[in-house]
């Protein structure tokens, strides 16, 4: 990701965190296993996971989930050194380009999301999210699909989180027509997003495919608002990325939110389309 700073106004570039603190995480959990004096194979039996296993994650070529690294730090009596790296782990599951976005999401107040090709990661289902991801070029290995898979439906959290954090989406109508995944997994898409639309803090709305004017031709993107008051911007594109914190720019993708929303179907309106498509399939 680069970061339009605010000070400076010039792109710079972040640091790659993923690889570093997964290969840390194997040295260290490879340091507690011996010093336990188990083997692999008799580690592995007592975690519930294969030798094999265990050698990559030690090897900082698989990243682990958090149900491994909690039972790891059980098992080895590590006392919490390895579950202090588990907010990190979880970060490296995403691709290099999204790390940041998804650590503000996680602790944002607000979410104002704009969606022109895809269904919001925030609002897919499993099958769908699925699609999404073997439907990548390059192709994604299995286990890089599954990793992503579980990345994204922990984002979901957000809708569980108290205090609510605020929701809006605009959503184009073509991307409510495209059958990734198949007509199953759409309906099932559907009538998610449908069932998230009914929670008092989430508003979606539809983008008619018919408007003459559309201020959002300029592509897809998010603002995020933080606990202190403060409201950034983000843009993502062909696996590249932009975190915006210059206030200008931000105020300029703010203003181009508003007039999408006041262009769109309102929430009820677009709820009632839903069911329509719905019917139709």
């Amino acid at each position: 990701m680069t970061v339009r700073d605010e000070e400076a106004g010039q792109r710079r570039p972040e640091d790659e965190p993923g690889t570093g603190v997964v290969t840390a995480f194997g040295r260290q959990l490879k340091l507690l296993r011996v010093r336990a004096g188990l083997e692999r194979p008799e580690f592995g039996k007592r975690m519930g996971y294969s030798p094999e296993t265990v050698a990559s994650i030690e090897q900082g070529r698989r990243i682990p989930q958090a149900r491994f690294i909690e039972k790891a730090d059980e098992v080895l009596g590590a006392g919490g050194v390895l579950t202090a790296l588990k907010e990190e782990m979880g970060r490296a599951q995403y691709p290099a380009f999204f790390r940041d976005m998804a650590r503000l999401e996680a602790s944002a107040v607000g979410l104002s999301v704009y969606a022109a090709h895809a269904v919001p990661g925030l609002l897919q289902t499993e099958d769908y999210a699925r699609a999404v991801f073997q439907m990548q070029r390059p192709l994604l290995e299995d286990d890089v699909i599954e990793q992503r898979l579980a990345a994204r439906m922990t984002r979901q959290d957000i809708f569980t989180r108290r205090p609510a954090p605020l929701l809006s989406f605009v959503i184009e109508e073509v991307v409510l027509l495209k059958p990734i995944g198949g007509r199953a997994s759409l309906r099932g898409q559907l009538e998610q997003i449908l069932l998230v639309g009914q929670n008092r803090n989430v508003e979606i709305q539809v983008m008619p495919t018919d408007r003459e004017d559309h201020a959002g031709l300029g592509g897809p993107f998010n603002l995020i608002d933080n606990a202190d008051g403060r409201r950034l911007a983000y843009t993502e594109v062909q696996d590249d990325s932009c975190l915006y914190t210059n206030s200008g720019k931000v105020r300029e993708l703010e203003a181009r939110y508003g007039i999408l929303r006041s262009q769109a179907l309102t929430p009820c309106e677009s709820l009632a389309f839903i069911e329509e498509l719905l019917g139709e399939k």
